[in-house]
């Protein structure tokens, strides 16, 4: 029978360039049934999991804030790949990380917060269809070689997809780069970009 997702009709196209690049037949639909179908399925949750864990200007998200429940706990979703407290005053005497798929303060050895929020760094875990296409490009070409070193084993094959990998991840970390707006000498949180020394103001000063 057909493999029940939600993203059936976005994550197929996909699954067929992974089985091509493999030598093998596309298909129609998401068939467990299929030994090679499941593989290559599995693989693509698995590498988009892992690249998404890497933290992207699409996935980060950072001065999160989270309102404790009527237990003053903080639970955290299964969509929350990476979560770290952001470095604010209000921060400053916690140290927490996840335990028990809550928060936990392991400074005060407690799963309560009092404040009414608290901020934090977050990496989310999206499905296939919220992802960038660069960043599906990638997924699919890294995932593609690991499916051939499972399913064919020839060194040869596996080398040939390791270069398309290469270059998927450099077209997705251009992507990055534009999208994160990043600098040479970066950007503080809440502050304007920095601005180098130009001797014409000391002049017109």
């Amino acid at each position: 029978m057909a493999f029940p997702t939600t993203n059936a009709a976005t994550e197929l196209p996909a699954i067929n360039q992974i089985l091509m690049a493999c030598g093998q037949a596309p298909v129609t639909t998401l068939d467990t049934t299929n030994p090679d179908v499941a593989i290559a399925y599995d693989t693509l949750l698995e590498i988009s999991r892992e690249v998404q864990s890497e933290g992207w200007s699409f996935n980060k998200e950072n001065h999160y804030e989270f309102t404790p429940d009527g237990n003053n706990e903080i639970a955290i979703g299964n969509n929350i790949l990476q979560l770290d407290l952001t470095t604010n005053a209000a921060n400053g005497d916690l140290n927490a990380v996840r335990r028990n798929g809550k928060l936990y303060d392991k400074e005060h050895h407690t799963y309560e917060f009092t404040n009414e929020t608290v901020e934090c760094d977050v990496v989310w875990f999206f499905d296939w269809v919220d992802l960038p296409r660069p960043i599906q490009d990638y997924i699919t070409a890294r995932a593609a070689a690991v499916t051939s070193s499972r399913i064919i084993g020839d060194t040869n094959q596996y080398q040939i997809l390791q270069q398309k990998e290469a270059y998927m991840r450099a077209m997705a970390l251009e992507y990055e780069c534009n999208q994160g707006d990043y600098s040479y000498l970066g950007k503080p949180d809440g502050a304007d970009p920095y601005i180098s020394y130009e001797p014409y103001k000391a002049l017109y000063r």
